[in-house]
């Protein structure tokens, strides 16, 4: 069993930056990604990174502006935003796959374990 823990959101104006964490105790992350679901909306991919970190994917709408990263010595994961836009608003949650693999998917389905997640609030 892995537990997923997120923290650094928070309010932002429009322009800013924040960095969030996914500390996992458990077990060894795999690959994780990061998720986001705003209200009334559907839940939507955001980044991902393999295990070794040497592969990413990010969506469409955050090239450019956010970061994924890990620390494998901390077990953590992050995700650096930057350049951060009110539709950016939403609640934010990591995910890790219970698969020893290279591959990061975009899919929420093919991760096992959630985070509760965290609010980041971007204001105009």
């Amino acid at each position: 069993q892995v537990q997923l823990v997120e923290s650094g959101g928070g309010l932002v104006q429009a322009g800013g930056s924040l960095r969030l964490s996914c500390a996992a105790s458990g077990r060894t992350l795999y690959a994780t990604g990061w998720f986001r679901q705003a209200p009334g909306k559907e839940r939507e991919f955001v980044a991902a990174i393999s295990r070794g970190g040497s592969n990413t994917r990010y969506a469409d709408f955050v090239k450019g502006r956010f970061t994924i990263s890990r620390d494998n010595a901390k077990n953590t994961v992050y995700l650096q935003m930057n350049s951060l836009k009110p539709e950016d608003t939403a609640v934010y949650r990591c995910a890790t796959r219970n698969v020893v693999s290279d591959l990061v998917p975009f899919t929420g389905d093919e991760y096992a374990y959630w985070g509760q997640g965290t609010q980041v609030t971007v204001s105009s």
